[in-house]
């Protein structure tokens, strides 16, 4: 979960690996899920140009 809320806010995935100590960004993945609610967030870069 903890993986998962820094993803949501914004984190950089990089920065989740170094902070859970994996060497591999595919043992990151792992502890990293996209919930419906982060699909939902998605904003096109159109959209924002429109605005």
């Amino acid at each position: 979960m903890f993986a998962t809320h820094l993803l949501e806010r914004g984190t950089d995935p990089k920065y989740i690996q170094e902070l859970l100590g994996h060497s591999s960004p595919k043992t990151t993945e792992i502890y990293t899920h996209v919930t419906k609610n982060s699909l939902r967030n998605i904003q096109s870069p159109l959209d924002k140009m429109m605005k």
